[in-house]
């Protein structure tokens, strides 16, 4: 049976580049089962003309699982979506909130804000391909835009041709002047225009993003009237505090999951990696914020950053950087 997006999204971590990648979706799944978590962005010219099928790899226990696809053809869009709901993902996501200037220059990303017809042709073409879900995630505008004007009609547009579902990052973007990392803070947050989207447009789940830290803060969002919230940079360098309590504080859930499981949960995971090849800090790095504010916490970040990165490093370099948590916790 096919996993419900559409309930998962009530709390979602955010795509982000170099960030979400499925070492880091299946340690953020072992904290809360039911959060729905996002690929790093992948473009469609990547896997329709470079082949790059290997970036859709995930592990089974991801699910529920979205794919965020980046481009502007709707033909290479249609042909990227395929290959994503072949490949299994819960959600197809087109990326229309992204700042960066390599996104810019092939045209999509935040900079289709400003061409929402074409946006609009392109979840088309995605929608006619999949009965997976296509979504998007946009920005409330760019530039000079004046969000108050083009948000709602951006909206207005993409509900026409059937999409159900956009999260809303409740920022502008300025793609010029403004590196990625900047347009990720300066630009000011304006949730109560997003909350107005959502009494405009009452038949549509809107997610908000942007600038939430806590679950306490996602509960206020989610009281104003906001089908889902979508935590970013929160939930990456504090995912226990987000994620292992997500299940019970948002789903209703009965119970909470504990970091230090969840450490002994990945090893066999790590092992796995190992044998295939791959190094012990690809997956860690995902892992240091585990402990954040807790006793250990220091001496576990220090040890994991010193070791797990020398050739013959393995599962016993986490069970030793994990002593110094439960030494420090007895």
């Amino acid at each position: 049976m096919k996993n419900n997006a559409q309930k998962a999204a009530r709390l979602s971590v955010a795509p982000m580049m170099d960030w979400t990648d499925r070492h880091c979706r299946y340690l953020h799944r072992l904290l809360s089962r039911d959060t729905l978590l996002y690929t790093e962005m992948v473009t469609a010219p990547a896997l329709v003309r470079g082949g790059a099928v290997h970036l859709l790899e995930h592990n089974v226990a991801e699910h529920p699982v979205a794919l965020q696809l980046g481009g502007s053809d709707p033909v290479e869009l249609a042909a990227a979506t395929k290959l994503g709901a072949d490949a299994g993902y819960d959600e197809i996501n087109l990326n229309v909130g992204c700042p960066s200037d390599r996104v810019q220059s092939g045209t999509f990303g935040a900079v289709l804000m400003k061409s929402p017809t074409l946006v609009s042709e392109c979840v088309k073409a995605m929608q006619e391909v999949t009965d997976v879900d296509v979504t998007v995630k946009c920005r409330i505008g760019v530039d000079d835009q004046e969000p108050k004007d083009v948000l709602p009609n951006f909206i207005n547009e993409l509900q026409d041709v059937g999409i159900k579902r956009i999260s809303i990052h409740a920022r502008k973007a300025w793609l010029k002047g403004l590196s990625p990392k900047e347009n990720r803070d300066i630009p000011p947050l304006d949730y109560p225009l997003v909350y107005q989207m959502k009494r405009d447009f009452p038949a549509l789940h809107l997610s908000i993003n942007g600038g939430v830290a806590s679950l306490a803060e996602a509960h206020n969002h989610l009281a104003e009237g906001m089908d889902g919230v979508m935590i970013g940079r929160a939930a990456y360098h504090n995912p226990t505090d987000i994620l292992s309590t997500a299940d019970r504080e948002i789903f209703g859930a009965d119970t909470d999951a504990d970091p230090v499981q969840v450490v002994q949960q990945m090893l066999p995971y790590i092992e796995i990696h190992l044998t295939q090849g791959g190094k012990l800090n690809q997956v860690t790095r995902h892992m240091l914020g585990l402990f954040a504010g807790k006793p250990g916490a220091r001496a576990w970040r220090r040890y994991l950053s010193e070791h797990a990165t020398k050739p013959a490093a393995g599962p016993e370099t986490v069970v030793a950087a994990l002593q110094h948590v439960t030494r420090a916790a007895a």
